[in-house]
């Protein structure tokens, strides 16, 4: 039993909101990680 497959419009839609959601992930870590840094120094 395989996943659906995605029309290429269908990837191309799903591959834009995951880059939009990844960046978002990603800002809210390294705004977490500076927070955190800032409080507590590590090196």
């Amino acid at each position: 039993m395989s996943a659906p497959a995605f029309t290429p419009d269908q990837a191309k839609e799903f591959h834009e909101q995951f880059k939009v959601t990844y960046s978002a992930f990603v800002g809210l870590a390294a705004v977490a990680h500076l927070l955190v840094f800032a409080s507590k120094p590590w090196f």
